[in-house]
């Protein structure tokens, strides 16, 4: 609570009720962009899997929510609240006598965010499911991966890409409506919803005949042979997109490949023929080779890095993309602002009473 405020959001209220995934990512953004966020927790509850690096920048207050009288605490937050998060089942927050109904008619401002992965609404709203579920549905999940089978993309696509920052981006948009208007409303952020919308560039080109139904059939899934990965002869991977001509012709030169090199990629008939030529190019020579030869340049060749190796890439050292807090390497605040710069803060270790976050906030009013 006594962090020094940094970022665009300073002085922006939120409560969060601390659940999986995709909702603490999200309140983690706000967290990280300088808005003071309490969790609220059930007392002894423990994160799966723990979440220093999610949970990070704002402290936790136990509160046993079917007790009434911390119910009321909690309550009393809320009326100093800007906005909430929330990422339980339908019809959990309303059992609880803390919906937006009830929560609203106290605090008309209040922005009320709702993170579910089948939405509010729908057959399959009440029932449980997990990412690879959500974007199944929505025509993500059988567009990645090989040809055989389709591959979940970590939960990248649903829980966080659709999932916490559309949460984000229309939490701030009602934010802005109740900063005009006085009114708050209800978000209803379905992961479903928004890996549908993820997919709108795909709809645009198979509209357009650019895309083929089936896996592994187009430019951006792994068929053609200048967008992939690559092995090199030390086992390790580079990434190749040199999509447009003229960067194709910068990759084609450096790894000696013929000049029909672009007749072949043009024709995606052609394309496995062709992945087999750069396949034999790029395993003749170690990675470090390559980057030397390719990485700085405009033919888009990079190394495929893990998580250890990402943080000690020199262009993510030099830009400050991970931050060290309480001995953890972690991801960096981002998008970066130029007058309100934000910082990661590391959860408080002591957790609030109830009592002290709602005195701390009443007494800031």
């Amino acid at each position: 609570m006594s962090r020094p405020a940094r970022g665009p959001l300073v002085g922006l209220r939120i409560v969060e009720f601390v659940g999986l995934g995709p909702a603490p990512f999200a309140a983690m953004q706000f967290a990280d962009m300088g808005a003071d966020v309490i969790r609220i927790a059930r007392p002894g509850a423990e994160a799966v899997p723990p979440d220093p690096i999610c949970g990070r920048g704002r402290p936790t207050v136990d509160v046993d929510l079917k007790d009434p009288d911390d119910a009321e605490m909690v309550r009393r937050l809320i009326d100093e609240a800007d906005a909430l998060i929330e990422g339980f089942r339908p019809g959990v927050m309303e059992r609880l006598g803390l919906g937006p109904e009830a929560l609203i008619v106290r605090n008309p401002r209040l922005v009320y965010g709702r993170m579910t992965g089948w939405g509010q609404t729908g057959p399959l709203a009440p029932h449980a499911g997990h990412d690879i579920n959500y974007i199944a549905i929505s025509g993500a999940l059988a567009a990645i991966g090989p040809a055989e089978r389709p591959l979940p993309p970590l939960n990248l696509v649903g829980d966080f890409g659709g999932g916490s920052m559309f949460l984000v981006a229309g939490m701030l948009a009602a934010l802005w409506s109740a900063q005009r208007t006085g009114e708050g409303q209800v978000v209803d952020c379905a992961i479903c919803d928004g890996a549908i919308q993820l997919m709108a560039m795909m709809h645009d080109m198979a509209a357009a005949g650019w895309w083929q139904p089936g896996r592994a059939s187009n430019l951006l899934d792994g068929a053609a042979p200048h967008y992939g990965a690559y092995e090199c002869s030390d086992g390790a991977f580079i990434a190749v997109g040199p999509i447009e001509p003229q960067f194709f012709e910068l990759f084609r030169k450096a790894i000696g490949l013929e000049e029909d090199a672009h007749a072949l990629r043009a024709d995606p008939r052609n394309w496995a023929a062709l992945r087999e030529r750069i396949a034999a190019r790029i395993r003749t020579r170690p990675r470090a080779e390559w980057l030397a030869l390719l990485e700085h340049s405009d033919a888009c060749v990079s190394p495929v890095l893990d998580m250890k190796e990402a943080a000690e890439h020199p262009h993510l050292v030099a830009r400050r993309s991970f931050v060290e807090l309480d001995g953890l390497v972690q991801p960096a605040p981002a998008p970066r602002f130029s007058a309100t710069p934000t910082e990661a803060h590391t959860r408080p270790a002591t957790p609030l009473s109830i009592d002290e976050a709602v005195a701390a906030w009443t007494n800031r009013r």
